[in-house]
């Protein structure tokens, strides 16, 4: 991981009754500029500093009694939504330029250039959806196994493979010997909430580019029913609340390029 956040402190000091406030640091490892020259953020690290940012921004507006369930302290498969949230600013045509500067110049990112890496975004993403959901689907195979006999593990992985039809030409992002996500990482039958994250930041994002990215009162229903109530309700009827909807697929689908058009 490139970043990582980190919350100091959360919500209230329910114990006293009194207010605490939230401090959230973004620790970052980014590239080191050569010597006399200026510190320049490739746009994987733009992008990596705007997801991290937006979980810092998930634990600051915290407005709860009980740190357990304000901020981060969510489940995993809608942690990372307001990360993944704040990744649409990144390369949006109408945020881009107020960050995205020559350093010498002064001059805006060009226009056509913006619309080359939009379109960059969606080379190959047939290949990169297909190998995520394999190897989700094989996390939840291993998950829900009820045979408590001992397993072949390259056999058992050679089963489920070939029961969701994935295609010898692509292979799970991860092999079982090697999938530390769903065995060390905590992320045991939950390695599908990347792309679950995915689909509400898409269909949220949405609402921004019906509205406007910088719609005051969508903002305020953003902030009020997402990023403040932490896990203090069920996650998604405070999307619901948000949205005014479940979500939809359509617009990660279409993000992915993969809607057909």
């Amino acid at each position: 991981m490139p970043c990582a956040t980190t919350p100091i402190s959360t919500s209230s000091c329910c114990t006293r009754r009194c207010p605490a406030r939230p401090l959230v640091v973004n620790v970052c490892n980014f590239s080191k500029p050569p010597e006399g020259q200026p510190a320049l953020l490739s746009l994987d690290e733009a992008n990596t500093l705007f997801h991290e940012f937006g979980h810092a921004v998930h634990g600051i507006l915290a407005n709860g009694t009980y740190a357990s369930l304000s901020g981060t302290s969510v489940p995993r498969d809608f942690v990372e939504f307001p990360s993944q949230m704040m990744e649409n600013w990144a390369l949006a045509p109408e945020f881009l330029p107020t960050y995205a500067r020559h350093h010498e110049t002064g001059e805006p990112i060009p226009a056509e250039l913006v619309r080359k890496l939009e379109q960059a975004k969606k080379f190959n993403q047939g290949f990169a959806t297909t190998e995520y959901l394999a190897a989700s689907l094989l996390d939840m195979n291993w998950h829900t196994l009820r045979d408590n006999t001992a397993q072949d593990p390259l056999a058992f992985e050679a089963r489920v493979l070939e029961r969701i039809g994935l295609i010898p030409q692509i292979l799970p992002r991860y092999r079982t010997p090697y999938f530390a996500h769903i065995f060390s990482g905590g992320y045991s039958a939950g390695y599908y909430s990347y792309i679950w994250a995915e689909v509400l930041d898409a269909d949220a994002f949405e609402a921004f580019r019906e509205k406007g990215l910088f719609h005051p009162e969508l903002a305020r229903s953003y902030r009020e029913n997402i990023l403040e109530r932490g896990n203090s309700e069920p996650p998604m009827e405070l999307y619901r609340r948000f949205r005014g909807a479940d979500p939809k697929i359509e617009p990660l689908l279409k993000r992915r390029g993969l809607d057909g058009d």
